[in-house]
């Protein structure tokens, strides 16, 4: 059974497309088959992977608006059992018409039926539209990743406030956690608003945190996830270990009662 898992905030540079990356990059080194979906208009998890998406046709786009079956559409990212549906500027369309669709809140969802991979990990734009809509409908579990800011903060009040809408309207099983991404143990802003937000969220806050590291910016010039690019880094191992704790998640929530 494929496991989806959707990254998603309505805060942009909150080190959602890395996270996509690194998770997948080291569920494929676990021996795991993966999907990346892109569905953000600036395509930098396209470009993470040397795809030029001023080249890609057909995209994201296609599935979403014309029915494209996606084995048509997915691309080969050059790492063993890693896969992608490419995104270019073309999926800005897909958020303005898709609306107009009957039904159209689920179209990912239905789109991504019958595809056989261990995991299908989308990575949303930083805007709770159409796309982001369709994103978590198709998902199993919503990771959030934030900043140690205000803003980045903030914007989980409306994040919440869409998962709330979904869980009553299209997906009842929709889960959620939250993952502290870019934080600083010497910044007491960060370590205050960590305390503040695991006294908030709880178990909804994944115990894995991510930290700044300047060989995350190396490996985007690379185009290689942070796994492969410098295996052992602190953040390379701290993807693994979240990677770990997710798995961890997913088969205690998936496991059938015997």
């Amino acid at each position: 059974m494929t496991y989806k898992i959707a990254f998603a905030n309505e805060k942009g540079g909150v080190a959602k497309t890395t996270s996509v990356l690194s998770v997948s990059a080291a569920l494929v080194e676990l021996g795991h088959t993966v999907l990346m979906v892109d569905m953000d208009a600036q395509a930098n998890l396209t470009l993470a992977m040397g795809i030029e998406p001023g080249k890609v046709s057909p995209s994201i786009a296609q599935i979403l608006l014309s029915s494209a079956e996606p084995v048509t559409v997915q691309l080969e990212t050059g790492i063993p059992n890693l896969f992608i549906l490419p995104s270019n500027n073309e999926i800005s369309m897909a958020e303005r018409m898709l609306p107009s669709h009957a039904g159209y809140e689920m179209t990912l969802s239905r789109a991504l039926e019958g595809l056989i991979f261990d995991f299908i990990i989308i990575d949303c734009p930083p805007h709770l539209g159409a796309l982001t809509l369709n994103a978590l409908n198709a998902a199993d579990l919503l990771i959030m990743p934030t900043q140690a800011e205000y803003f980045s903060v903030y914007a989980l009040r409306n994040m919440m406030n869409l998962i709330k809408r979904i869980r009553a309207q299209y997906n009842q099983q929709l889960k959620y956690r939250l993952l502290l991404t870019m934080f600083s143990r010497r910044n007491r802003i960060h370590r205050t608003l960590f305390e503040q937000l695991h006294t908030t969220f709880g178990s909804g806050m994944l115990e894995t945190v991510i930290e700044m590291d300047t060989k995350l910016r190396e490996s985007q010039i690379a185009g290689l996830p942070i796994i492969y690019h410098a295996p052992k880094s602190r953040s390379a191992l701290q993807y693994r270990a979240l990677t770990q704790e997710v798995l961890a998640y997913v088969q205690e929530t998936t496991e059938q009662p015997a």
